[in-house]
């Protein structure tokens, strides 16, 4: 017998951005295993070999019941997003579920010495792609539902930074406050539509992003996470879909996720 929330997924189009690793991955395989009869997945992200890794892992766990799309996408290239669901086969077209988790974080310099290439790639991808994919999808969201009232739902992924500034990320947090800006104005301005507009913001969570912040170096991102238990990319995707399966008229607006060691950006329990 079918759940609620599975039964709620049913027949729905999922479009996840930065679905290659991480939280993203994570809550490809999420929406997978909640609604395993009939659901279309489509992974986006820069790394091609990566999302067909993916949709094997996927289709060996759940069987034919989920359709898998795997699509070549760098958001921070404004021309590809706007390509992307005119590039689509026909029948994929109408997301949804938009899952904008495609994001990233460069260094941890300070001001004044931040490099302009981590705050263009980071604006680029957190925030101007991020703005470009919900305008690309939201065109098709609000062409649906009966009397022009729209109809789908749009989840941004934020952060604690974006509510919570600490030295060292001005950059990446700025990007994530502009994002909850964002999102809290598109809410807004779509209080007549039938789109729900939602933010789930992590805290600590363990994933490639501090690797990437430390350009690669692994030492650095595992000094990150010694001496605690961080959240995991599945305890993020489980909340990813727990907000897309609740009822028609239920919108989790705003959820703030920490470990138990944190109690904000810059307030963390460590064990010694």
């Amino acid at each position: 017998m079918s759940s609620a929330i599975a039964k709620r997924l049913e027949g729905k189009t999922i479009l996840i951005t930065g679905a290659s690793s991480g939280i993203g991955r994570a809550t490809a395989l999420e929406f997978a295993r909640t609604s395993p009869k009939k659901l279309r997945l489509i992974l986006a992200a820069r790394r091609s070999d990566a999302l067909s890794e993916l949709q094997s892992a996927i289709s060996g766990e759940v069987g034919s019941g989920v359709q898998v799309l795997p699509v070549t996408l760098d958001v921070s290239n404004p021309q590809s997003v706007k390509d992307f669901i005119p590039n689509l086969p026909e029948e994929w077209r109408a997301i949804d579920v938009l899952v904008n988790n495609a994001g990233l974080v460069r260094g941890v310099d300070r001001a004044p010495e931040i490099k302009e290439e981590d705050m263009h790639i980071m604006f680029a991808t957190n925030v101007t792609g991020l703005i470009n994919m919900t305008q690309s999808v939201l065109a098709g969201m609000l062409e649906r539902g009966p009397n022009g009232e729209g109809k789908g739902d749009i989840i941004n992924i934020g952060s604690i930074a974006g509510r919570d500034p600490y030295p060292g990320g001005g950059i990446y947090c700025a990007t994530k406050a502009a994002v909850r800006s964002f999102t809290d104005s598109l809410r807004k301005e779509l209080i007549s539509k039938r789109i729900r507009i939602m933010e789930i913001d992590p805290g600590q969570v363990e994933t490639e992003f501090s690797v990437v912040r430390f350009y690669g170096d692994k030492a650095k991102a595992d000094a990150v996470y010694a001496g605690c238990t961080p959240l995991t990319p599945e305890d993020i995707a489980e909340t990813v879909v727990f907000a897309a399966g609740r009822p028609e008229n239920v919108v989790v607006a705003d959820m703030l996720v920490f470990p138990n060691h944190q109690a904000s950006a810059g307030s963390m329990h460590k064990k010694t």
